[in-house]
């Protein structure tokens, strides 16, 4: 089948995340609120959501608006953006997320430098993100949510970026998480429910700025 056909046939939010499952997770509330969902992406639009991703080669982040993508990647994201999985957020996390805009930022690589231990901007209220690699053998690009910022190996989870697997959490001062370096490709979605449209403008240009900046130094070492 392909994919317009899937997007005309399937077009409920279900076909493209598993917004059931997202609810029957549990929640982890210490030392901040968590969930991890493996195969959000169900096992029946991964192969398009795939074939449909951003062609994104370089490190670094790169706001939607920036990038190129097929249907099936759009809808899935129209999906992660609508107010079936925004309620069962809002349900989830005991906040609500009225007349807040998101942002999404998408990678397909990473370097040398990524991975640092930090702590979310305080204008991203909460943070999602949804892997679109591979099994996963490498022990580095692993993300860790950590319980302090300066020790990598003081682990509450660790979540391989296996393809499908979401990750969801609420933002705040001691959200720490990291992960060991890792070179190569390393695909991953970020959804961010914001304070303002404001945030939205700034974060996206100065994720332009910052993939440009990661690109012009790559090619200096090549």
């Amino acid at each position: 089948m392909s994919i317009a056909e899937q997007l005309a046939e399937k077009p409920e939010p279900g076909f493209w995340c598993d917004i059931d499952a997202f609810r029957a997770s549990t929640l982890t509330r210490e030392p901040f609120p968590h969930a991890i969902v493996p195969h959000f992406i169900p096992a029946g639009a991964v192969a398009a959501v795939e074939s449909d991703f951003p062609k994104v080669t370089r490190v670094g982040s790169f706001p939607l608006p920036s990038l190129q993508y097929g249907p099936a990647f759009g809808a899935m994201i129209d999906a992660m953006r609508g107010p079936e999985f925004t309620s069962a957020v809002e349900e989830k996390f005991g906040i609500s997320l009225k007349g807040r805009p998101t942002m999404v930022t998408v990678r397909g690589a990473s370097g040398a430098r990524d991975g640092h231990i930090h702590t979310d901007s305080e204008s991203k209220l909460i943070t999602v993100l949804v892997y679109m690699n591979g099994p996963w053998e490498s022990p580095g690009g692993r993300l860790r949510l950590l319980r302090s910022p300066d020790n990598l190996d003081d682990i509450i989870a660790e979540v391989p970026p296996d393809e499908g697997t979401l990750l969801i959490f609420k933002n705040a001062s001691n959200a720490w998480h990291g992960y060991e370096p890792f070179h190569g490709v390393r695909r991953v979605i970020q959804l961010n429910w914001v304070t303002s449209d404001s945030v939205v403008w700034w974060e996206q240009t100065r994720h332009r700025v910052s993939a440009m900046l990661k690109g012009i130094r790559s090619t200096e070492k090549m």
